[in-house]
């Protein structure tokens, strides 16, 4: 069914039309809690608050931005309630943290990349909720400037410093923790044609 008359459906009361968009979208607002939260606990908490937020708010969604940009802004939010409330910074959970150079053929630099994968989840554990969630959506869930904009409610301005000082602090713990990437870079500047 098309996603527009599911939402139209669901903005009436219809909960079958909301169980669909949540089928749709359960792995993506999972992934962001999960890459916020930093384990399945805590991300299965928040997927739940954002859900249960959207379909609140549903009734009053105009359709501005895309719902999935709505969507992605109710999952940050209740991922920082959740990490809130816990008083707690998770180590952040397996899975490729930031988009690594992926060309690597050979054993040495497969286990290369896995090294720097690990390194990159380790200095992102170590970044402020404000720095690791624009880094996470502009590199994990492939938002542009525009769309992260909108998530956060914040002007495009200030989401473009962000990103850059984001950047700066995460090379800053790479090094201080010794891991320098040779000639690759950890965090690709283009996305899909994207600007960085």
């Amino acid at each position: 069914m098309n996603e527009l008359l599911l939402i139209s459906r669901a903005r009436g009361g219809d909960r079958e039309a909301f169980g669909e968009l949540v089928e749709q979208y359960r792995d993506n607002v999972y992934r962001l809690a999960y890459r916020m939260c930093g384990n399945a606990y805590d991300a299965d908490e928040a997927a739940q608050e954002a859900f249960v937020a959207a379909w609140r708010a549903l009734p009053n969604f105009r359709g501005d931005a895309k719902f999935s940009t709505w969507l992605y802004r109710l999952t940050t939010n209740a991922a920082i309630d959740v990490m809130r409330r816990e008083k707690r910074h998770q180590t952040v959970g397996d899975g490729e943290m930031m988009e690594l150079a992926d060309d690597a053929d050979s054993p040495q630099e497969t286990v290369e990349r896995t090294e720097q994968q690990e390194a990159v989840q380790k200095a992102l554990a170590t970044l402020s909720e404000e720095y690791r969630e624009v880094l996470l959506l502009r590199y994990m869930e492939e938002l542009d400037y525009a769309e992260i904009a909108e998530v956060l409610q914040l002007p495009s301005g200030t989401v473009k410093s962000r990103i850059n000082r984001a950047k700066a602090a995460l090379k800053t713990a790479l090094l201080k923790s010794g891991n320098i990437f040779g000639g690759s870079s950890v965090i690709h500047t283009e996305t899909n044609g994207k600007e960085a």
